[in-house]
């Protein structure tokens, strides 16, 4: 903009001075046509002076030499024709003053004027300088920027400040280079990682909604199983409490949860009270009594929700034989409900069993199924 300003000034001023140079040329030739008119006055009037001088002469020597003439009127004469040479000296010495006059107007005209073409000139270089300096700066602004001057005008501030914008370009150059090269693909590079985001961003919106349906549902399950585990859980407390009085002939015991805030993930303590026992817990239990306190466990699970088929492995072998007896009549119980698979070496429990299977070995190395249905075998003794 400053330039344009310096370019706009160099031309008025340099048609200014051009308008002031044909003015004075103009003058000049006024001034040398008056000159020249002035000269050909004095030529005139010198010759005019010449002839006057001539008669004035031819008059004296006539008055010489002939005495007739009358004296009066030739004096007269001569006084008219040298009152018209003093004029004519008078008029010639004013000719030449303006003339003189004319000639310093007109060197000072002459100085004038190379003044201004010398002006005309310079102002004519600073243009050059100008118009070089704004074709600088549009291939430095297309050629950094990419942008030409017509494209630049829609960033101009009025009254901005030069120095605070060269210090600021410095500094921002400064920011610029220290980034490192720059991506050209970044725009391309940024609309795809727009896109991605905005696919990812929407599947984070789902995701989430999955997840609220998810804590939802789990949050439905969680309730649901709290309220199934909470009430099984207090139908097989009450079924281990029966059941215990009943395999240990009386006696108490419970089952706890550890933590009553959160059941689904509470411990459960078994309590056991066998008679003639104080209140403690199963850990302190001979072995016998955990046995039993764990078959108690096992029927009141059955008796809940009692299974097509159950596999026992000499469950009843730390028990002695009246608490041993006390199971197999209770398991027998259950029998009706489940069938129940028993490996055990205690006569209680084989006495009151449908079936035995018993594993004999002959011959050494060969193992013998041998099967016995106590039914056939009762009927067999009773009609012997």
């Amino acid at each position: 903009d400053e330039n344009q300003e310096k370019l706009t000034n160099a031309l008025l001023m340099a048609t200014e001075i051009e308008g002031q140079i044909s003015a004075l040329d103009s003058e000049i030739a006024r001034l040398g046509e008056e000159i020249v008119a002035t000269e050909e006055k004095i030529n005139a009037n010198k010759v005019e002076i010449a002839d006057n001088l001539a008669q004035i002469n031819t008059i004296e020597k006539g008055m010489k030499s002939d005495e007739v003439r009358d004296d009066k009127a030739d004096a007269k004469r001569i006084a008219e024709v040298r009152g018209k040479l003093n004029h004519y000296d008078e008029y010639k010495e004013e000719l030449q003053t303006k003339v003189a006059n004319l000639d310093k107007t007109r060197i000072d005209l002459m100085n004038e004027l190379q003044t201004l073409r010398e002006n005309k000139s310079r102002e004519e270089m600073l243009l050059l300088k100008v118009d070089s300096d704004i074709e600088q700066m549009e291939i430095r602004v297309r050629e950094e920027y990419n942008l030409e001057y017509a494209d630049c005008l829609p960033y101009k501030e009025e009254g901005y400040d030069v120095e605070k914008g060269v210090q600021e370009t410095a500094r921002l150059k400064r920011s610029m280079h220290a980034l490192g090269n720059v991506n050209v693909d970044a725009i391309e590079m940024s609309q795809t990682v727009a896109t991605e985001y905005e696919e990812l961003n929407t599947q984070r919106i789902d995701l989430e909604k999955a997840e609220g349906d998810l804590l939802k549902i789990i949050k439905e399950l969680s309730d649901e199983m709290l309220s199934r585990f909470t009430g099984q859980f207090e139908k097989i407390r009450t079924n281990f409490i029966k059941i215990f009085k009943e395999l240990f002939n009386g006696g108490t015991a419970d089952l706890e949860l550890l933590d009553s805030e959160n059941p689904l993930e509470a411990g459960i303590e078994i309590k056991a009270q066998p008679p003639e026992k104080k209140l403690q817990s199963i850990s302190l239990l001979s072995g016998g009594e955990k046995a039993l306190t764990a078959i108690a466990i096992l029927f009141a699970i059955l008796k809940l929700k009692p299974m097509p088929f159950c596999l026992l492995d000499e469950i009843e072998a730390a028990l002695d034989d009246a608490n041993a007896n006390r199971f197999a009549k209770y398991l027998r119980r259950f029998s009706e409900d489940t069938q129940f698979i028993v490996i055990t070496h205690r006569k209680p429990t084989m006495e009151l069993a449908d079936s035995l299977y018993g594993v004999t070995m002959e011959e050494k190395g060969v193992s013998k199924i041998v099967s016995v249905k106590l039914e056939d075998a009762v009927a067999t003794v009773e009609k012997g």
